[in-house]
């Protein structure tokens, strides 16, 4: 399912978003917010958290930036030398408990090192 949303939400930005004007409030804009949200959160918790950032987007809200924040359980792995280093393509900055914000690696910066 998030798979599916994930492919709607880059129909808009490909198709639809380019004939509008630019109008979000918010950094990161709320389709590219939403597509983190469904890479990093199940179906309904990211719909939810969509839902109401779209609902913000308007002239009554400050907007500004506003990452997306998930909860992640991690478990404790060891690497050894054999493994290739994978890109990273999201930090996970800790915000509370089991919460982080998800900030996106500029793709202008992948594969400089």
């Amino acid at each position: 399912m998030n798979k599916f949303a994930i492919l709607c939400i880059k129909f808009y930005q490909n198709y639809i978003s380019k004939i509008l004007p630019k109008s979000c409030r918010y950094y990161p804009s709320c389709s590219e917010y939403a597509i983190w949200q469904f890479k990093n959160n199940n179906i309904f918790l990211a719909s939810f958290a969509v839902l109401m950032r779209i609902l913000k987007c308007n002239q009554l809200f400050k907007g500004g930036i506003d990452y997306p924040v998930v909860g992640k359980k991690f478990t404790s792995i060891s690497l050894s030398k054999q493994d290739k280093v994978a890109d990273i393509e999201f930090w996970l900055v800790p915000c509370k408990n089991s919460k982080f914000y998800v900030i996106k690696v500029l793709d202008s910066l992948r594969g400089k090192h």
